[in-house]
């Protein structure tokens, strides 16, 4: 204890000592610096002055004279979507045969059949064979979409679900959902707002479950996976795969590249993305649930106006399939896709358009063996357009823009075709077929509605043609 208050003391006193003998030489110091700060200070403030009087003097405006009117204010962008002038002059047969007359000689037209139509009046302004049935290709998206808007709730969702199996084993159900992703939650997605295999992970993760192995419900399609008339090739085409009610990004290998070439087994592709995002290790396999199964995750597409929006930008014939499969369960019927193909069909005709000389293989219009009228496309596209199926109308929201979005962004040239950014088509392509049904807004501020269908000659030589077509309506007067 002595010893510590020594040393105590030792040290407070050796402190004290050095503070004393340095207290009037630092608060010299301390003096000399803060004047030097003051100094530079008032040097900085002196140079900024000198700048602002310089630019002040010497770059300031011209004196406005006087009588000059005041700026005007700013101007604004307002998003807003205005709906077409009723009194735009209505345009005339005449005016439209006029317009398309140089087009119409274009021999890479090939065999062309067609109709031009008012949809605010109904009057078929000009046609070509239109009641002659041809191979539509992705055209026949067109009536797929319109069956499932009509029929429909537009806001209504498919449901992915996991449930509990034996074992620590947790099986996939799908819901007829092709959006179903495994990207990471950071990264986009190919379809708009898709659910995603992360969420399905993060859900059992919490339900406590411990799971050793994952397995995948078999698939609830009816019938082939495949239509007769597909190419077995197309597949690693990109352009189909087998359809089945569980499907990962489309079947997409690659899930953001439109092109990319497509998994014949896109189910068990699906289990095993589930199974990377628990850590489980083991052969994903098919099991069938029991029925009365815990659920333990479950995720929802968009709704139904969102995924027909991106069928129809995108081409996408997956998604025109399990659109087309899923109006067929909600009408009760079965889930395959011919009953896809026949419900699409029924609704048509319960909503009054003629079906007469409509044969449908498929929803997507991938088979050759499809054959629509140009006179059935016309009439689906006009009743969107006008006042009779007001269900219709978001239907022409999806088709793509010409020289902007979806399958029309590398066509119609800006500066060289008058339709680019006035036209809105659907398009359709296979080998020696090239149509194209849309609305277009003339110059006059009428919209029509027409259907243009070209067989016989290359897509690539066709489809240019078509486009000049569509380009002259937009510069019809029409009035002739």
């Amino acid at each position: 204890m002595r010893a510590a208050r020594f040393f105590g003391c030792r040290a407070d006193r050796h402190e004290g000592d050095h503070v004393a003998s340095t207290t009037t030489p630092g608060r010299s110091r301390r003096r000399t610096w803060i004047v030097l700060a003051l100094s530079l200070l008032l040097i900085a403030a002196l140079v900024v002055g000198g700048l602002f009087a310089y630019r002040w003097y010497h770059q300031r405006p011209e004196p406005v004279p006087a009588g000059t009117p005041a700026r005007p204010a700013a101007a604004t962008v307002d998003p807003s979507l205005l709906p077409v002038e009723p009194n735009a002059p209505k345009p005339t047969k005449a005016g439209v045969a006029a317009a398309l007359r140089t087009g119409l000689k274009d021999k890479a037209l090939g065999k062309l059949t067609g109709m031009v139509s008012d949809p605010l009046t109904g009057e078929v302004l000009w046609s070509r064979s239109p009641d002659t049935p041809r191979t539509p290709a992705s055209n026949a998206k067109i009536l797929t979409a319109a069956a499932v808007l009509a029929r429909l709730d537009h806001d209504i969702r498919l449901k992915t679900t996991v449930v509990q199996g034996a074992d620590g084993q947790v099986i996939l159900v799908g819901g007829f959902d092709p959006t179903l992703s495994a990207q990471d939650p950071k990264d986009d997605t190919f379809y708009t707002d898709a659910p995603r295999i992360a969420s399905l992970a993060d859900q059992i993760r919490k339900s406590g479950v411990e799971v050793t192995s994952v397995a995948v419900a078999p698939s609830a399609v009816e019938g082939p996976a495949m239509e007769k008339s597909w190419d077995d090739a197309d597949i690693k085409g990109g352009d189909i795969a087998p359809i089945t009610s569980l499907m990962l990004d489309g079947a997409r290998e690659d899930p953001l590249d439109e092109y990319s070439p497509r998994s014949a087994e896109s189910a068990l592709d699906a289990g095993r993305a589930l199974a990377r995002a628990l850590g489980v290790n083991s052969r994903v396999v098919e099991a069938r649930p029991r029925a009365s199964a815990r659920e333990l995750a479950s995720v929802q597409s968009a709704p139904l106006s969102t995924r027909v929006g991106d069928m129809m930008r995108l081409s996408d014939n997956i998604m025109a399939e399990t659109l087309a499969i899923e109006l067929s369960t909600e009408m009760g019927g079965p889930a395959s896709i011919a009953g896809g193909t026949e419900a699409v069909v029924k609704v048509l005709r319960e909503k009054g358009f003629d079906v007469n000389g409509l044969t449908l293989h498929d929803g997507s219009g991938l088979s050759s063996s499809n054959k629509v009228p140009a006179r059935l496309l016309d009439e689906v596209v006009s009743a969107a357009a006008g006042d009779k199926q007001p269900k219709l109308r978001p239907m022409l929201d999806t088709f793509p823009v010409a020289a902007g979005t979806g399958t029309l962004a590398e066509r119609f040239p800006v500066g060289e075709n008058p339709g680019a950014g006035w036209v809105r088509a659907k398009t359709g392509t296979l080998t020696g077929v090239s149509s194209l049904t849309g609305i277009v807004q003339t110059v006059d501020g009428r919209v029509l509605a027409f259907a243009l269908m070209s067989g016989g000659t290359s897509p690539a030589d066709a489809r240019p043609a078509l486009d000049d077509l569509a380009g002259a309506l937009r510069e019809c007067g029409c009035r002739r």
